[in-house]
């Protein structure tokens, strides 16, 4: 099973792009995310016509998520757990069912945080133990599961080509850091990193200013972590970098899971 997670950076001005590379790349689920579209004005023939049916939890202008299958999904649920007054629209979950078993789907869009300190970092720490205390819950109940996702986490200056300019932002402040070791020290798999320990120069996501695609001023914010079960079944994880020359690409690009299911 072939599973991409792709931040499409509004999936109106991508639309062509995401139909382009659901036809050409053909991944089984898709986990998108910042669709900046409500459930209703998504433009579903992107999705559909390229074979794909579609989930949403979706948000007006911001924010929003969703999820393109062409496998068998069940018990799509919305919003993270922990906070009933969260309106922003940043998480979804869904069972697959594969040969091997069902695995727990969780596609998410942490909050960037910035600028911190202030609320905006309060809340995306707030958001961060939510998702701590939802993968404990899964773990206890020995579900096989991924969290993929826009994580807007620096895990390591490994994962930004210039650490000194972004020294004092949301995306690699200690307590943001050590939100991330806290949820990977549960037991769960950074995918990419284990598939590619200790390279440098592998980014998700290039600025639009600056030439930064050519120069290769990235980071790498875009994270597939595998529980367990889950991590023993991975065959592959890579950045489909590529996508960021196409024409009209997002600021991000599809990272790549591949598992023996």
């Amino acid at each position: 099973m072939r599973i991409a997670t792709f931040n499409v950076n509004g999936i109106k001005a991508r639309a062509q792009t995401v139909e382009d590379w659901l036809r050409d790349d053909a991944p089984d689920i898709a986990i998108l995310q910042e669709i900046k579209s409500t459930d209703d004005a998504f433009p579903r023939e992107v999705v559909e016509d390229a074979g794909y049916t579609l989930h949403t939890h979706g948000q007006k202008g911001f924010n929003g998520v969703a999820i393109a299958t062409r496998v068998e999904l069940d018990d799509v649920t919305r919003g993270l757990p922990g906070d009933d007054a969260d309106e922003q629209a940043r998480y979804m979950e869904a069972t697959a069912i594969g040969n091997g078993g069902a695995v727990r789907i969780c596609g998410l869009y942490l909050p960037n945080g910035n600028p911190a300190p202030g609320p905006k970092y309060d809340y995306k720490l707030a958001w961060m133990e939510r998702l701590q205390a939802r993968a404990e819950a899964l773990l206890a109940d020995e579900v096989p599961f991924l969290m993929t996702g826009d994580f807007n986490v620096l895990p390591a200056d490994i994962d930004v080509a210039r650490p000194q300019v972004m020294k004092d932002d949301a995306l690699m402040l200690p307590p943001t850091r050590a939100a991330w070791r806290r949820l990977t020290n549960l037991g769960l798999t950074d995918a990419f990193r284990v598939r590619h320990p200790g390279q440098p120069g592998h980014y998700s996501f290039w600025d639009y200013q600056a030439n930064a695609f050519d120069r290769n001023h990235g980071l790498r914010i875009d994270h597939v972590l595998l529980s367990p079960p889950m991590a023993d079944r991975m065959t592959d994880c890579t950045i489909q970098s590529n996508m960021r020359a196409r024409d009209r690409p997002s600021d991000h690009v599809p990272v790549w899971v591949t598992l023996d299911l």
